[in-house]
């Protein structure tokens, strides 16, 4: 009695599978197959029309994905301007490196190292440039300030 349903499974499908094909042997009129024949100018057009869709299809999808790759960019433009800018990178060798970063209209020397972030120097801001240019004393180069502040630690 484990078996019963299997049993009854197989003899209904048995069943099922027989009264089909008596049924082929009694309907034995002649039949043709018909086939359907198309003009060739419709499958021109068809084709056409699949073919736009597909593009239109694939259009739509790439869009999608740059919108959902570009959206905070996007976010960001119709909002208020950044007032955190990291204005230039140096990279000193290994995992050090020197950012200046601006915020609002000040400047600050900061370096990075695998111990941390520190702060070097505050940099006179882009403003402060253009006033004081024609009374301020000749800048010297970038290697020798930082020359210069690294000695001070």
């Amino acid at each position: 009695m484990k078996n019963s349903p299997i049993r009854i499974t197989c003899l209904v499908s048995s069943f099922f599978i027989l009264n089909s094909a008596f049924a082929e042997t009694t309907n034995s009129a002649p039949t043709s197959p018909i086939t359907p024949s198309l003009p060739t100018s419709d499958i021109g057009v068809s084709l056409l029309r699949v073919m736009g869709a597909l593009a239109l299809v694939l259009g739509i999808f790439l869009a999608g994905v740059w919108l959902f790759r570009n959206w905070q960019r996007l976010a960001v433009r119709r909002g208020r301007a950044p007032k955190l800018n990291v204005l230039e990178i140096r990279s000193l060798g290994g995992r050090q490196s020197i950012y200046v970063v601006g915020y609002e209209q000040e400047r600050f020397l900061l370096a990075s190292s695998p111990s941390g972030v520190n702060f070097l120097t505050h940099l006179p801001g882009a403003g402060n440039e253009e006033t004081g240019a024609s009374e301020a004393k000749p800048q010297m180069p970038f290697a020798q300030a930082l020359a210069q502040v690294l000695k001070g630690k």
